[in-house]
């Protein structure tokens, strides 16, 4: 996932259908909007997570460098052969994965049962997506969407080639949802999010350029949910998207299941790096009683600058592709 600093952008002539989407969390406390974060160098080396006090996993996944602000990394590039839909329409999201001599990519190494993760994410990180498209033999990947309400989107493709020596990728484009367009500010930070009769507490906080414990701790009715199903081989799968170029984190939590020691909930453990300060919008994946949810939340890292009331938002988030 080691991403450069170019962020990829859509030409100006687009700007004015971007836009909006609808809500994925209930925030408890004002919004407080962020600068744009300065660029920042982010191959920085991986964390190891910390010491689990024996609530959530026990985990050595690594926290790696934000990724997503470039289509071109590492001799791949993201050829999204779709830059734009209808909003309120199924439409088929198709792209390509080429090599440096612009060859599409046919082989990748299953991480989390997947040979490839699809993030779509509005820019205002109000909707969002975990698909799993999949592949014809030409090398080429579709899924149907539905993107909610018009405006701008982010795309990202999270892969590894199966290649000696080749790692972890994110690589993100630009997506138009054309429609009405009209502007939403981000949801307000919260540290609990209901979802679907459900709800899941963020315990912990990001800290720019340090590796942190995040635990989120989900309930029902106000019990304890203690038998989470595993979904993509984990307990949990956290993305964390930074307000204002989308800069990209998939932290996969600290154990998994049938390790003999992480509990099939209630809590979830996972670490992660800030790579700057800012404010940051964290979507849970997790499945129980054969459904999957997203709970989301909006956190902020570094120093806060001023304040704004926002509309209330609807519990809720968008599909989960196979």
């Amino acid at each position: 996932m080691n991403a450069g600093l170019r962020i990829t952008a859509f030409a100006a002539a687009l700007a004015a259908t971007f836009g909006t989407a609808y809500g994925v969390g209930q925030g408890l406390d004002p919004v407080v909007e962020e600068p744009a974060p300065a660029a920042h160098d982010s191959h920085r080396e991986a964390s190891q997570a910390p010491a689990s006090d024996g609530d959530g996993g026990h985990g050595g996944h690594e926290t790696q460098p934000a990724g997503g602000l470039e289509i071109s990394e590492g001799g791949y590039t993201l050829d999204l052969k779709t830059p734009g839909v209808t909003a309120g329409t199924r439409s088929d999201l198709r792209f390509v994965i080429r090599d440096s001599a612009g060859r599409a990519v046919t082989a990748y190494e299953r991480e989390h049962e997947k040979e490839l993760h699809l993030i779509v994410a509005s820019r205002d990180l109000v909707t969002y997506r975990h698909l799993h498209p999949t592949r014809a033999a030409d090398g080429t990947w579709s899924i149907p969407v539905e993107l909610p309400r018009a405006g701008d989107y982010r795309v990202f493709a999270d892969f590894t080639p199966a290649k000696k020596g080749a790692e972890n990728l994110t690589l993100g484009a630009d997506l138009a949802a054309s429609g009405s367009y009209r502007p939403q500010q981000l949801p307000a930070p919260n540290t609990t999010a209901r979802i679907h009769g459900y709800e899941v507490r963020l315990d912990g906080a990001l800290r720019p350029g340090k590796a942190s414990e995040l635990k989120l701790r989900v309930s029902r009715d106000g019990r304890p949910v203690t038998d989470l199903q595993p979904y993509l081989g984990a307990y949990g799968h956290l993305v964390a998207l930074r307000s204002g170029d989308l800069a990209y984190l998939h932290v996969h939590p600290n154990g998994e299941p049938g390790d003999g020691q992480t509990k099939a909930g209630p809590a979830i453990s996972f670490t992660a790096t800030a790579p700057s300060s800012g404010a940051y919008r964290l979507f849970l994946d997790f499945r129980h009683d054969g459904e999957v949810h997203t709970a989301a939340f909006t956190v902020r890292v570094g120093t806060v600058v001023a304040a704004s009331q926002v509309p209330a938002y609807e519990d809720g988030v968008g599909g989960h592709g196979h």
